[in-house]
């Protein structure tokens, strides 16, 4: 799920509803399926930690609504005991794709200068969207954080799996 939003996220710019919410509902079903009430409780944890910290950011202007219901949708499936793990692993992530992303695209100048704007405005504005510097502007530049959500995803599996 999370894989092919981010083969969507590459290729569009967009991550489709109906694989976010289809896939929150079968998380949050199979949970309580599987564990009942307190599986379905720690799917609900996952949803509101993850959704609730990209809520912040995408009232920011810093996420799309799409890395907003995957994340959540991903925080279902992880539940409470690996949310953080999560969110952790999906930052570093995000941060070294945009390390990448900088280095390819020869804008380091315009983007340290940008990031220099960004922790002056937060610090006078607090949590408002910058003007001019958040994705929602047509010229933003934008990387896919659905790859950087479905690399911790498979992080996370990956040590489900080895540490069991």
């Amino acid at each position: 799920m999370a894989s092919t939003g981010a083969v969507c996220d590459v290729r569009s710019a967009r991550i489709p509803n109906w694989l976010t919410y289809s896939s929150l509902a079968a998380a949050l079903g199979l949970r309580l399926a599987a564990s009942g009430w307190a599986g379905l409780k720690g799917g609900l944890v996952g949803v509101l930690v993850a959704g609730g910290i990209f809520l912040v950011l995408f009232l920011m202007g810093a996420m799309g609504g799409g890395d907003l219901k995957l994340m959540a949708s991903v925080g279902a499936w992880v539940g409470s005991g690996q949310v953080v793990t999560m969110l952790l692993a999906a930052a570093f992530a995000g941060g070294f794709l945009a390390l990448v992303h900088v280095a390819f695209g020869q804008r380091g100048r315009q983007t340290l200068w940008n990031l220099l704007e960004l922790i002056r405005f937060r610090l006078t504005s607090g949590l408002q969207p910058h003007p001019l510097l958040n994705v929602r502007e047509s010229g933003a530049e934008r990387v896919p954080y659905a790859v950087a959500i479905a690399m911790a995803t498979l992080y996370c599996a990956g040590s489900a799996i080895w540490w069991r």
